[in-house]
């Protein structure tokens, strides 16, 4: 009961999450999308193509193979190699689709089997919790600098304060 439970707020929760990222990124400009203080920071492109590597690489034959594949270059997801929003967009929904494909389709029953991450074990329930917090977080940075760029144009994602 509490396992079936447990799916259907964590898909819940992981679609709020989807969509205040694509709210945020709504906000601004095509331009903004690659935005960044200074060298050092990421734009919201960057975090989007991480965020999608790690999804595509941690659910991709979730349970038969070590959530850090191979194929993933993790450092290359730190470059700007986008050319437009169009090509930032499609690499947010192909990770997010590889991750709901997985999490939708996910039994009661699988919530204790065992994957691994960098050869490390995990209950599946602990592995849907790390990438609760990873999203949720980068989600937040993208919301962040969609605000500070927004700037006096920004509408509030969630209860606006009292001004």
């Amino acid at each position: 009961m509490i396992e079936k439970e447990y799916l259907r707020v964590v898909q819940e929760r992981f679609r709020y999450v989807k969509k205040m990222g694509e709210d945020a990124m709504n906000q601004v400009s095509d331009s903004a999308i690659f935005w960044s203080e200074n060298e050092d920071s990421n734009t919201i492109a960057i975090i989007v193509k991480h965020m999608s590597g790690n999804m595509i690489s941690r659910w991709t034959d979730f349970f038969t193979t070590d959530g850090e594949k191979d194929f993933r270059d993790r450092e290359s997801e730190f470059s700007q190699n986008f050319s437009s929003r169009h090509e930032v967009m499609q690499y947010w929904e192909s990770g997010w689709k590889v991750f709901f494909d997985v999490l939708d389709n996910l039994k009661e029953e699988d919530l204790m089997r065992v994957v691994t991450t960098y050869n490390e074990p995990q209950s599946v329930i602990e592995a849907i919790e790390k990438q609760m917090f990873h999203y949720s977080y980068h989600v937040g940075q993208i919301v962040y600098i969609a605000k500070q760029i927004s700037s006096d144009q920004w509408n509030s994602l969630s209860i606006p304060r009292k001004i």
